[in-house]
């Protein structure tokens, strides 16, 4: 039930706040506030619920080192996009035609500051959490990470590939940040600083969402493997690896921390054996 109405309250604030944004699409500024307006709700609202239906403490969004841990994990994810695009370049054709749309760049902070804190929210505050204190880390990772790739199928440019990188280089490497951190400010930074820099600076298409007009502007060509193709990067084979590499450091950090939490076992299996009286 605690499950049902956190994604509902959460949910609920995403769609209001996503219906506000293309409500004033077109105008740069607008979409910025309502964006930032609705990442902030998001998180007040998130708290609330949480602290109704657990009685605890939020600690997952302390706000002590909050901009610190956002400002990390958006370096994470700005690194590893700028990786990928720095590798598509060797191998295929992405040029770089001059500067782009300063008003297209601030629009796309805030579409991209509402959709990493919202998702993130849902997806590993939620989600992820309440999951594996059912199942455990590794099959929590499993799950959320299938549910968070099919959400992008309903993406225009959306297809069955995309969606499977999407689940490996985002679904576990998100639920892997959370996991070795255990806050939700360094996987938003992430999330973030990756949306960002593929929109709002390499003006690339993110998730099958169409072309961006970002600071930078580009144009790419060459095999869907190594580009991604209608869904951009986040298709091609640079970007999953780099996924599966930072999932994997992720975990090692949360197995090293004692973070992974172990699958619940069922009453008959944790009974103890019945002595044999001969």
């Amino acid at each position: 039930m605690r499950l049902l109405k956190q994604l509902v309250a959460v949910a609920a604030v995403t769609f209001v706040g996503g219906q506000a944004i293309v409500a004033v699409k077109g105008n740069a500024w607008l979409t910025l506030i309502i964006g930032v307006l609705t990442a902030v709700v998001a998180v007040l609202v998130y708290g609330w619920v949480v602290r109704r239906t657990e009685h605890r403490a939020v600690t997952e969004l302390a706000r002590a080192g909050a901009v610190a841990r956002i400002a990390r994990g958006a370096l994470i994810g700005f690194g590893m996009f700028a990786a990928v695009i720095i590798n598509i370049a060797f191998v295929a054709d992405y040029d770089v035609n001059g500067l782009g749309s300063v008003s297209g760049a601030v629009a796309i902070l805030g579409l991209m500051a509402a959709a990493a804190v919202t998702e993130e929210l849902l997806f590993r505050g939620v989600l992820f959490r309440v999951v594996e204190e059912r199942t455990g880390t590794w099959l929590a990772l499993v799950l959320t990470g299938g549910v968070f790739g099919l959400m992008h199928l309903l993406n225009a440019d959306a297809s069955i590939w995309g969606a499977i990188c999407i689940v490996v280089e985002a679904g576990f490497m998100l639920a892997a940040c959370y996991a070795a951190t255990r806050n939700l400010w360094v996987p938003i930074g992430l999330h973030f600083g990756w949306n960002f820099a593929a929109g709002g600076i390499f003006s690339v298409v993110v998730s099958g969402t169409g072309q961006s007009e970002g600071l930078l502007a580009t144009t790419m060509s060459g095999p869907t493997m190594v580009t991604g193709g209608d869904f951009g990067p986040e298709g091609s084979l640079y970007t999953v690896a780099a996924g599966v590499v930072l999932t994997l450091v992720f975990m090692w950090l949360a197995h090293r921390r004692g973070h992974i939490v172990p699958r619940r076992r069922r009453a008959i299996d944790v009974q103890p054996a019945t002595a044999t009286v001969s």
